[in-house]
């Protein structure tokens, strides 16, 4: 009988296996969040200290504008594995809700605040809240 080819063996998980990968993906997207945190409000900080108070607000409201549809995805996520049904359709229906949430959170801040909003710095927050993986990159915290 001829050797099975490596590629072709089935991964077996059990459930300790299965746990402890949940458990280090709910890390994941943990530390993500607070990392994209992190950036918005550092981004509010800076836009603050040099355009003023309505750039520093505008800065946060940017950097919502993503965080928000993006934190209720995550939340979305770990039910979704935590009750077992996580699948590539819930990830892929969850990232494309979350996208249309931002773009329709810029609409609506366009619309809401266009008197008082400071277009750079919203893009700032937003741009940096974006990057927010790049703070876990910088301290090696991305597995």
């Amino acid at each position: 009988m001829a050797s099975q080819d490596p590629a072709d063996r089935v991964l077996v998980l059990s459930d300790a296996d299965r746990a402890a990968l949940n458990a280090q993906a709910g890390r994941g997207l943990l530390l993500a969040l607070v990392a994209q945190g992190a950036m918005g409000l550092a981004a509010a900080v800076i836009a603050g200290g040099v355009g003023g108070a309505a750039a520093g607000w505008s800065a946060l409201a940017g950097a919502g504008a993503y965080f928000i549809p993006n934190a209720l995805f995550a939340l979305r996520l770990a039910v979704s594995v935590r009750a077992g049904k996580a699948s590539p359709f819930t990830f892929l229906s969850g990232e494309l809700i979350k996208l249309f949430a931002t773009a329709l959170l810029l609409w609506l801040l366009s619309h809401v605040a266009q008197d008082t909003l400071v277009w750079p710095a919203a893009l700032l927050g937003l741009i940096l809240t974006l990057k927010g993986y790049l703070l876990l990159l910088m301290f090696r915290k991305l597995s």
